[in-house]
This record gives structure tokens, C-alpha cells and sequence, in this order.
């Protein structure tokens, strides 16, 4: 085994768990949240749950839940990360992991859902009526709207705790381009309400058998400040976004954008892209975990996609090659056992950080961290690049 130092790292493979949160934050308590604990609720929820491989790299020291060890001597690098910017939004959760801690919290409509003026302005600039325009699950909207959306051909508009404008359109009746131009003329509108994303959510199927699809498009506001993916394509290192990123970041700072069909297609996409890079960032959201088991509250279907993740990582490992580095993590929390509601929850993240020159047992805790940001910023470091966005990088040698 070739031995580097983080000086030679020459490409990272940076995997969200989308809404993998590890335990409430001090400050749950502020967001209903109080007593969260995703990844432990879910493990919970199986007889016969283990995730031998991220143990192995020193998860069991972050969060204790059985079928992950903690082992005496990991192989990576380990960190509980807090979030410091308010709210608990994917937009957010990112935005900071890149380096830019927000100040204040986007604007939700969850309780009045949107503005009667918005509602109008965004029918007669999409050309398009609406229905809804309230809160809810978008599994529970779709069911409940969906033969109406199909008969007079209305968009279903609604909305969530978080800061999204979410719009809702059967396959056959709104074809995909005219639903993303609708997303598109919301976007502009938005901006003005300090809304997070605009989030396209197609769906095929029947009514009583309604199904989301994987052609979901997200319209987030684009970064107020810099990220490190500014600074690497600035500087010429490409960066290669997997799943959502591009959407999450407004296309900022990506330089190549992998759509992908849930975890597991997302998973061989990240095998294959940071194989084939010579030098660069593969930036991966893996999306189901949040979308298909954390909104719906499936406990034991998160709890299996965790494990089928847990089976990617030696992959993983290998596909980085010998100057490349792992880093696993995630953005929020998406307690499926929450029963106070279908949102997302205000947790700790978890961070691990694998490469070639960590010695096999000789991993440590880095932390605790205080913002996501110092991922961000020891993405920066490790590759050289500046200015410095928010957080303080982390040695990971």
C-alpha cells in the first residue's frame, strides 16, 4: 500500500447521506425536535441491522447503535459536526458544508401556505392554474389531488416546514420541459421571498397508485457568497456533481453534472466517475435516504438503504485510488420515527475521512466541529485553493 500524505491528495470522493443526522442539536428543542436520532431510530427498527464497513472507519465512536462497533483502533478519521447556520434544509445543510454558513433562516409558508399574490403572479407568468398551495406530504397531496390535476390540468402547488415551493405535475398531462419552465418562472418569483428551492416533483401512475419519479429537479437560490466548488473550478480542478448537487448549488461551481436513479445508481456513478478522474472533486448527494424513506417515515426501508450504502464502501475505497480520499457525511437530519411530523429533523451530522497513508488502526476524532463549514474548508486546503470560505480546515494526515 502506497503511503500519502494529505499533500499528494490528488481527487476526492465527498458522499451526503442525505439526512443521515446522528442526535438532536442543544438547540432541537427550537425546531420541535427534540429526542431525533435518525440513523440510531432506524437501526432500531430492524432485528438485524450492521454496518460493519463506515464502523470499520469510525462511525460507532460518533453515535452508539447496535451493528456498528465502536472500534478500539479505526481506519479513518472521525468528527461529530454541528450545524451552525439556522434552519435544518438540505439548501442550508449544503451551502455550509461548502463553506458558507448562513446568517438567517429562508422564509417557509408552512403555516398560510403562499401569498395570494404569488400564487397569481406564478399562474399568469406560467400559464398554468394551480391547486393546494398548502402543507403537506407530497405522497398525501399527490393521492388526494392528483385525478383533479389530471382533468383540468392544474398544478399541484404546495409546501413544508422547509423553504421550498414544490409543484407537482402527472407525467402525461404536463410534460417534463413545460414542468421545469413552470419551476423556472417560480424561481425568478421567489427569489424576491427569500424561498430556498423550487422543486419540480413529476409523478406517473393512476389514482390510488400515484408514483414520484426520479426526473425531480431542484431550483435552489444561487449561494449568496463563495463555496469551495467556486473556488476549485475557478481554479481549473474539476468538479463533477452526482445526484442533486448541481440543482442545490444553482449549477454554481460545477463543472459536470451525473444525474442518477436513486442510491444505488448514484453509488456506481461515484465508483465510476472518481475512477476515471485524474484529478478533482466527485461531490455525491444520495438522495432516497430523505426522499423515499425519511419524508415517508419508513423506518425499516432507511434502515436497509443504510446497509446497502454500508456495501458500497470498500468499492469506494478502492475506487479512489492511492492519492485519493473518502469523505462521508451528511447534511441534516430525517428522523423516521418522528411522529410529530414528515420533515426534517435538527441533528448532528457525521463526518469520515479515509485514504491511503491513514495507517490501518490508527484513525482518530478530529473533533467535535462546530459548523459543517470545516468541511469546506479543508476541502480548500487540501487542494490549495483560496480564498478561504468560512470554517477551519481539518488535518486529516
Amino acid at each position: 500500500m502506497k503511503t500519502v500524505t494529505t499533500h499528494q491528495i490528488r481527487k476526492l470522493l465527498w458522499l451526503v447521506l442525505d439526512s443521515v443526522g446522528i442526535g438532536a442539536l442543544p438547540d432541537a428543542h427550537l425546531y420541535g425536535d427534540e429526542g431525533s436520532n435518525t440513523l440510531l431510530h432506524s437501526a432500531l427498527a430492524v432485528g438485524d441491522f450492521r454496518m460493519p464497513h463506515l464502523a470499520r472507519l469510525g462511525l460507532g465512536h460518533l453515535v452508539d447503535v447496535p451493528g456498528i462497533p465502536r472500534e478500539p483502533g479505526p481506519d479513518g478519521h472521525f468528527a461529530r459536526l454541528a450545524e451552525r447556520s439556522p434552519g435544518k434544509d438540505t439548501t442550508t445543510g449544503h451551502w455550509e458544508m461548502a463553506g458558507l454558513v448562513m446568517k438567517g433562516a429562508f422564509k417557509a409558508f408552512t403555516d398560510t401556505g403562499f401569498p395570494p399574490d404569488v400564487i397569481a403572479e406564478f399562474e399568469r407568468r406560467s400559464g398554468f392554474k394551480t391547486i393546494g398551495n398548502y402543507s403537506a406530504s407530497g405522497t398525501d397531496i399527490i393521492r388526494d389531488l392528483g385525478p383533479e390535476h389530471e382533468r383540468t390540468g392544474s398544478l399541484i402547488v404546495y409546501t413544508s416546514a422547509d423553504s421550498v415551493f414544490q409543484i407537482a405535475a402527472h407525467e402525461d398531462v404536463v410534460p417534463l420541459e413545460r414542468l421545469y419552465s413552470a419551476c423556472m418562472v417560480a424561481r425568478e418569483i421567489l427569489d424576491a421571498h427569500n424561498v430556498a428551492r423550487v422543486i419540480a416533483r413529476p409523478f406517473v401512475g393512476s389514482p390510488g397508485s400515484y408514483t414520484r419519479t426520479y426526473n425531480r429537479r431542484d431550483f435552489s437560490m444561487t449561494p449568496p457568497g463563495p463555496t469551495v466548488l467556486d473556488m476549485l473550478s475557478g481554479a481549473g480542478i474539476p468538479v463533477v456533481g452526482v445526484g442533486k448537487i448541481h440543482d442545490i448549488f444553482a449549477g454554481r461551481g460545477v463543472t459536470e453534472s451525473i444525474h442518477t436513479e436513486g442510491n444505488r445508481d448514484g453509488l456506481i456513478q461515484s465508483i465510476r466517475q472518481i475512477r476515471d478522474l485524474d484529478r478533482g472533486l466527485v461531490f455525491t448527494n444520495l438522495v432516497d435516504f430523505d426522499m423515499v424513506w425519511g419524508h415517508r417515515r419508513n423506518a425499516e426501508g432507511y434502515a436497509a438503504g443504510l446497509m446497502e450504502a454500508d456495501s458500497f464502501v470498500p468499492g469506494l475505497m478502492e475506487a479512489v485510488g492511492p492519492e485519493g480520499m473518502l469523505i462521508v457525511t451528511a447534511d441534516h437530519g430525517c428522523d423516521p420515527t418522528a411522529a410529530w411530523s414528515t420533515d426534517h429533523t435538527r441533528e448532528y451530522v457525521p463526518f469520515l475521512a479515509w485514504h491511503h497513508g491513514i495507517a490501518p488502526g490508527s484513525g482518530r476524532d478530529v473533533g467535535p466541529r462546530t459548523t459543517f463549514a470545516d468541511i469546506g474548508a479543508t476541502v480548500a486546503a487540501l487542494f490549495g485553493v483560496g480564498p478561504t470560505v468560512d470554517g477551519e480546515p481539518m488535518d486529516l494526515s
